[in-house]
């Protein structure tokens, strides 16, 4: 049993039985009556398939990021599910691993299921959507990436100023005296880099020279935060402060500090990035970056609502992450 089913028996177009399905006027209140019985007689619901074709939408969005699993994903993501639910949307949650093969993998799947709208949360997107097969498979749908930049038709950013976010705790930290200090750069992601040059710039411009000496590559975990500052231990390097690009990673730099007998921040200050349960779990409470996640999905959904619905005037946007005072500086 389908519409057209419904609307034989009912003697109606396809178009009245529509109408009353969605409780809209022009309806004869005797037809809708009638209408109304056959439906319930045949307990008939409508599929999400057949209202999209009568509405040209099917309200559904595809979310793509790289692993739910990491914090900052995973606030992001939430918030913009229920906004779009709010909003009556069903949205599809995919985690591509960052991998250009799961995200054209993804991306093919969701475009086939005809979805409204793509959001793509995590910087790892700027790099991926410069590839050809991806950058052609969504230029015809409405996109927005949450914290980067596209250059893509149709396509629009909420983009996190990461630079600023990092300069932002390098003059929290000079202002109280450290000018010994090194960057843990624990990923290799558009918004890594700009965090590298952040801190690069930071020093700089306060004469420091060659600041990029001061900058170690590590994994973005507990444990690289431990090797990385173990090491600078081990080679007798002269650091007060270490400066991370995750809370994660900043809280492992605490721990190796502790462990080696430093007091924390006497001896040596740790600032974290995120803003995440690792700053409010770690001993002594992190000094972090709050970049703002819950603000980015609330702008990309009404950026993306616009979008699809051509409602308002849109336009990519950038937030201004802000610093978080803890205990460790």
């Amino acid at each position: 049993m389908n519409i057209y089913d419904i609307a034989k028996e009912a003697g109606v177009s396809i178009s009245t039985v529509s109408r009353v399905m969605n409780n809209k006027g022009n309806v004869n209140a005797a037809t809708r009556k009638k209408v109304e019985a056959i439906l319930d007689k045949h307990d008939y619901t409508p599929s999400a398939i057949a209202r999209g074709m009568v509405s040209k939408t099917m309200k559904t969005v595809a979310v793509l990021t790289v692993d739910i699993r990491v914090p900052h994903y995973a606030r992001t993501v939430y918030t913009i599910e229920r906004e779009f639910s709010h909003r009556g949307y069903e949205v599809a949650i995919c985690n591509t691993g960052g991998e250009l093969e799961e995200t054209a993998k993804y991306l093919k799947t969701m475009l086939e299921k005809k979805v409204d709208g793509i959001v793509l949360v995590g910087s790892i997107f700027n790099t991926l959507c410069k590839k050809d097969e991806i950058g052609n498979m969504i230029k015809n749908t409405p996109v927005v990436l949450a914290n980067g930049k596209l250059e893509l038709p149709n396509s629009y950013s909420v983009l996190v100023d990461d630079r600023y976010g990092v300069s932002l705790a390098v003059e929290h930290l000079l202002k109280r005296g450290h000018l010994d200090m090194y960057y843990l750069k624990d990923m290799d992601t558009v918004s890594a880099r700009l965090k590298s040059e952040g801190f690069i710039k930071a020093l700089e411009s306060h004469g420091v020279s060659d600041a990029k000496q001061y900058v170690i590559d590590t994994d973005r975990s507990i444990g690289g935060g431990i090797e990385a500052v173990e090491k600078l231990i081990a080679e007798n390097k002269k650091f007060t402060a270490i400066v991370c690009g995750e809370d994660i990673t900043a809280t492992g730099a605490v721990k190796a500090a502790l462990r080696a007998g430093l007091r924390v921040p006497e001896d040596v200050a740790v600032t974290g990035y995120n803003n995440s349960e690792y700053a409010r779990i770690c001993e002594p409470r992190l000094t972090t970056i709050d970049n703002k996640p819950e603000m980015v999905a609330m702008m990309s959904v009404q950026l993306l609502t616009s979008l699809i619905e051509q409602t308002d005037v849109y336009s990519s946007c950038v937030i201004q992450p802000e610093l978080v005072e803890g205990k460790t500086t």
